[in-house]
C-alpha cells in the first residue's frame, strides 16, 4: 500500500528541533488532539486508526490529555464511526471501549471554511475542558486523503484550524503519499504547501522508514566493527532491494493504473531503503545530518539507462474493468541503479518490485564478491550474502560456506541467522505506522523525506517515467505465479548477480 504523510510544526522560540540534543524530542505542552481528516476511509480505519489504538494500549497517548477527531464528508454520528473501526482494533473488549470514547466525528467539505471552523470549533472546546491555555494546545492532522486535495485542506486548516504557538503550542499535519507523479507534479505540490508553512515544519512520511529492520540499518552498519570495512566497492559485487507479491491489483487497477509499480513502491520505499544502505556515516543521529547524508546520495545516482530497465505487466492486468484495454502501465519491474562516489563506483543497485508473482516479500540482499584464490572450488555453490528480510518474518542472516558434517572434505552453504520471532519471542513488533505517528507527536523528523530529497528522488525516475507513460518503453508481459518476465534474471546476472542454486532459507521454528 503506497502511503506517506506531511506534518507542520508551530513552536514557541524553536523553529525546527536542530536545537535540541540529539536524543530529546520537542519539549510537550497542553493537550493533545488528533484529527484524522477521510476519517471514513479505507487507509485510517485500517491503519490511522489502529495506529492510534495501539499506541493508547501501550501508554503513548493518555485519555487525561489527548482526543480524536474524525472528519469527512460522509454524514455519519459518532457512534457510526466507532462501529466501523472497531473490528480493526483488537480484541481487548474494555480498552477498545475506552480508546472509542475518545473518537468524535464531524462532517465537512474539504474546499469551504464551514466545516473546518466547526473543527475547530469542536477542538477548541475540547482544549478548554482540559484546562490548556490559549496557545500551548497541540494539533496534529492527519490527511488519510487523495493527493488532489491536499493543497485545499492544508489552505483550510491554515485558514481556520491553527492553534498558536506564543505559549509553546503547535500544528502538525501529517500527509500520506504519493508526493506528486513526477518532478514537476512534486515540486508544483512542495511549492502550495510551502506557501503555507516553512519546510522546517513539513513531514514526509514514507511508512517503509518505520519498519523494524530498516530503522535497524543505520545501527547495523555504524555500530558493528566487521560491517566498516567491507561495506564498499572493493568487497560487494552487488546490492538487490526487493519487494513481491503474491496477488495483483484486487480491487485497485484504477488507482494503480495510473501510477504504476515504479511510483508506487520503487520511486519512494525501495529509493528509501536504497539510501540507508548506500549513505555515509552522519555526523551524528540529528535528523537532519542524517537527511543531509540520504541527499548526497541520491544526487550522485547516475541517469537510468534504458538497458538498466526491465518492465512486466502479468497477463489478465487489462482484464480488470477500471483498467484501460491498452494500457502500459507497468506491474513489474527491475532497476539497475548506478552511484558515482568514492565508495559505490562500479556497483550495480538493483531495485526489483512487481505484483502477481510466486512469493510476497521485502529484503535487501547485499552479494560479497568471490573468494579469490578458491582453494575448495566452492564459488558455484553461491557467494557470501547478508540478507535483511523486511516481510513477513523479520530477520537477518548471512550466507556462508562452511564444512559439511561428515568424513570427506565437501563444502555447503549454510547461514547466520537472527529471526526474531525465535530471538524476541514475547517482545512485539510495531507496525510502521504506530511508530511514525509517535515520531510526529514528538517532533523527530529522522525518518520523514525532506524537500530537496523529495526533488532528487523524482530527477532520477522522471525521466524513466515520461518514456513510459509516452510509451516509449513497453513492458514484457508474465505469467501470474511466475518469477516475472525472463528478461529479468537476464538482466540480473548481467548486473553480476551470482544465484545460489539448491539453497532456500527456512525461517527457524520456536
Amino acid at each position: 500500500m503506497g502511503s506517506g504523510q506531511w506534518m507542520v510544526e508551530k513552536r514557541s522560540g524553536l523553529e525546527n528541533d536542530s536545537f535540541l540534543n540529539e536524543h530529546e524530542t520537542a519539549p510537550e505542552s497542553g493537550c493533545l488532539s488528533i484529527i484524522v481528516l477521510g476519517a471514513s476511509g479505507d487507509l485510517a480505519k485500517k491503519k490511522t486508526f489502529p495506529a492510534l489504538y495501539h499506541l493508547y494500549r501501550q501508554g503513548f497517548l493518555h485519555s487525561n490529555e489527548v482526543h480524536i477527531f474524525g472528519y469527512a464528508r460522509t454524514k455519519i454520528s459518532d457512534d457510526e464511526l466507532r462501529d466501523r473501526i472497531r473490528g480493526y482494533l483488537g480484541k481487548e473488549a474494555e480498552v477498545v471501549s475506552k480508546f472509542l470514547q475518545l473518537i468524535k466525528y464531524v462532517s465537512g467539505s474539504y474546499d469551504t471554511e464551514d466545516g473546518f471552523q466547526l473543527l475547530d470549533k469542536e477542538v477548541l472546546q475540547h482544549e478548554v475542558s482540559k484546562n490548556s491555555a490559549e496557545g500551548s494546545s497541540r494539533r496534529l492532522f492527519y490527511l488519510a486523503l487523495p493527493p488532489s486535495v491536499y493543497p485545499t485542506v492544508c489552505r483550510m486548516i491554515r485558514k481556520c484550524c491553527m492553534n498558536k504557538s506564543d505559549l509553546g503550542g503547535w500544528t502538525r499535519i501529517v500527509i500520506e503519499k504519493p508526493f506528486g507523479k513526477d518532478l514537476e507534479s512534486a515540486e508544483n505540490l512542495s511549492h502550495h504547501i510551502g506557501e503555507l508553512f516553512e519546510e522546517a515544519q513539513l513531514f514526509r512520511i514514507d511508512h517503509y522508514l518505520g519498519k523494524e529492520l530498516v530503522q535497524n540499518l543505520l545501527v547495523l552498519r555504524f555500530a558493528n566493527r566487521f560491517f566498516l570495512p567491507l561495506w564498499n566497492r572493493d568487497n560487494i559485487s552487488n546490492v538487490q532491494i526487493v519487494f513481491r507479491e503474491n496477488f495483483g491489483t484486487e480491487g485497485r487497477g484504477g488507482y494503480f493504473d495510473e501510477y504504476g509499480i515504479i511510483r508506487d513502491i520503487i520511486q519512494n520505499h525501495l529509493l528509501q531503503i536504497l539510501c540507508l544502505v548506500a549513505m555515509e556515516k552522519p555526523v551524528s543521529l540529528k535528523p537532519e545530518y542524517i537527511r543531509d547524508e540520504k541527499v548526497k546520495v541520491l544526487q550522485s545516482v547516475l541517469p537510468i539507462r534504458d538497458e538498466d530497465v526491465v518492465l512486466g505487466q502479468y497477463e489478465g492486468y487489462r482484464d480488470d474493468p477500471t483498467v484501460p484495454d491498452q494500457s502500459n502501465t507497468p506491474t513489474f519491474a527491475t532497476v539497475v541503479l548506478r552511484i558515482h562516489n568514492e565508495r559505490w563506483e562500479g556497483v550495480p543497485f538493483i531495485l526489483k518490485a512487481g505484483k502477481a508473482l510466486n512469493s510476497s516479500k521485502a529484503e535487501i540482499r547485499v552479494q560479497f564478491k568471490d573468494v579469490p584464490g578458491d582453494i575448495f572450488q566452492c564459488q558455484k555453490q553461491g557467494r557470501n550474502e547478508f540478507v535483511i528480510r523486511l516481510q513477513p518474518s523479520e530477520a537477518m542472516y548471512m550466507k556462508l560456506t562452511v564444512k559439511q558434517p561428515g568424513l570427506e572434505m565437501s563444502t555447503v552453504q549454510s547461514e547466520l541467522d537472527l529471526s526474531y520471532m525465535q530471538r524476541y519471542q514475547g517482545v512485539p513488533i510495531p507496525e510502521a505506522y504506530e511508530r511514525l505517528i509517535l515520531d510526529t507527536i514528538r517532533g523527530d523528523q529522522q525518518h520523514f523525506v525532506r524537500r530537496d530529497e523529495l526533488k532528487a528522488a523524482w530527477e532520477i525516475f522522471t525521466p524513466l517515467l515520461h518514456r513510459i507513460d509516452n510509451g516509449e518503453l513497453k513492458p514484457k508481459e508474465y505469467q501470474p505465479g511466475s518469477r516475472g518476465p525472463v528478461e529479468a534474471d537476464e538482466l540480473l546476472a548481467k548486473a553480476g548477480y551470482v544465484q545460489t542454486h539448491g539453497y532456500i532459507w527456512i525461517p527457524p521454528t520456536l
